[in-house]
């Protein structure tokens, strides 16, 4: 049974230092009981092998903060970051992303070693570094400590995709037990039309944890949002299988025309990892295989079939602005987000908390799981905001420019770090994507 990460401290009240070797150490705790050949495999061009992500990880740290920073360090291996590049063009060659899964050599113990020359490099430097006198070399960290956690992420699903092409369907983590809850019906929680801030607000302009942001969440801008409604909870497997049990597969009036075009070519008839035995629906988790449980948020859905199923249902995807004003009465993102995390070691979504009494379902729902459990599904075409720039040099490489072909997602998920998510926070994927942990909520006009 996997154990629960203690909380941490407040990003502004721990040291770079402290929270450097807490980040890399969780990293390597995700691969606590894998075997050797698990580090290896590549199932599809989306997915990186676990030893690639450990790798590519300690390149970070080489490329943008001991190589620039630290006076005579020299590269542990020169062919490393032409192996270990992702896709910072400014940083140099890179080797071919859909052929990571062909590198044996280095070795995992290669890597390791090279994990734990970096980690004690980086230790030393962060040891000495006053961040109130450098702090663009605290930028710079902190960007790196939030690239590590995206990584921790992305190993955890594409480790799922690697054990569930495989026919034994191994699992990763023996299942950690949660309440079985029925979350209630459905309600609705309204707004009113107004003008609203939005995007990433500094907390603490004294630290790097305080005003650290991914440059796609800002600049802070003001929007005029109309009047709107948005579920008070996920919509649920059980949900979902109403949808499917009414066609929603093959009623085409419900698809966008390139959704529909996805659909036929793919042959969707169910999310991904579901598979029907005997009548029954079960489908692949972390833990390995067991039944589809009706009150658990429905994941791993692509864009095309969250918004198909929100036609269906009468409803309709959020905006990203929609999902922000409504998260915000939520977590106004000082102190510990609320939802369930990669911290908690559980790594499966689990059903709402019910909505309360008789009392409560009286009044105004409070909104459930706005954070962590599934990355919500937003309409909202991924786009910059109004006087966006992106950073200097590679790190500008980062976010702007995937600003094409993509959707938005909010929220974070059960394989997010808790310590790493903001209401301001956008994720983006392609419509078709579905092996991360991705769901939805509803909205309406």
């Amino acid at each position: 049974m996997p154990t629960a990460v203690s909380p941490s401290p407040p990003a502004t009240e721990a040291s770079l230092a402290s929270r450097f070797a807490e980040v890399r150490q969780f990293t390597e705790s995700l691969c606590e009981g894998l075997a050797t050949e698990d580090y290896v495999v590549q199932s599809m061009e989306d997915v990186s092998p676990t030893k690639w992500h450990l790798a590519h990880t300690t390149w970070f740290w080489e490329t943008f903060v001991l190589v620039p920073f630290v006076d005579g360090y020299a590269l542990y291996d020169e062919r490393y970051p032409y192996l270990f590049n992702s896709y910072y063009v400014q940083a140099g060659e890179r080797h071919c992303r859909a052929q990571r899964g062909y590198l044996s050599r280095p070795t995992v113990a290669d890597v390791f070693a090279y994990r734990r020359h970096v980690t004690d490099a980086m230790g030393a430097f962060l040891a000495d570094l006053d961040e109130a006198e450098r702090p663009e070399v605290a930028d710079v960290v902190e960007v790196g400590l939030h690239h590590e956690q995206q990584h921790q992420e992305l190993m955890l699903t594409d480790l799922k995709h690697v054990f569930a092409v495989n026919p034994l369907r191994p699992a990763f983590r023996e299942r950690a037990e949660v309440p079985s809850v029925a979350p209630g019906p459905l309600r609705w929680r309204s707004f009113d039309a107004g003008l609203h801030e939005l995007g990433f607000e500094p907390r603490d302009e004294s630290t790097s944890a305080g005003r650290f942001h991914f440059d796609n969440e800002s600049p802070r801008h003001r929007a005029f949002v109309e009047g709107f409604e948005i579920a008070d909870r996920l919509v649920t497997c059980g949900d979902y299988l109403a949808f499917m049990a009414d066609g929603g597969y093959d009623a085409t009036p419900l698809w966008l025309s390139l959704g529909w075009a996805t659909r036929v070519e793919r042959e969707w008839t169910e999310p991904f990892y579901w598979e029907e035995r005997d009548g029954e629906w079960w489908h692949y988790t972390l833990a390995g295989m067991r039944p589809v449980e009706h009150d658990e948020p429905v994941t791993h859905l692509s864009y095309f079939e969250a918004d198909a199923y929100a036609r269906w249902a009468g409803a309709r995807l959020p905006s990203e602005a929609e999902w922000e004003v409504a998260a915000r009465t939520v977590w106004d993102g000082t102190g510990d987000a609320p939802g369930s995390f990669a911290d908690a070691g559980r790594l499966h979504p689990a059903p709402a908390e019910p909505a309360g009494g008789d009392g409560a379902l009286a009044a105004e729902p409070a909104l459930r799981q706005m954070f962590g459990e599934v990355w919500q599904w937003t309409h909202s075409q991924y786009s910059p905001y109004p006087g966006y720039r992106p950073v200097a040099g590679a790190l500008g490489e980062y976010n702007g420019k995937f600003m094409a072909n993509q959707f938005v997602l909010r929220g974070g998920s059960v394989a997010t770090s808790r310590s790493h998510i903001r209401p301001t926070y956008r994720n983006f994927f392609p419509p078709e994507a579905t092996w991360q942990f991705t769901g939805l909520r509803l909205a309406r006009s």
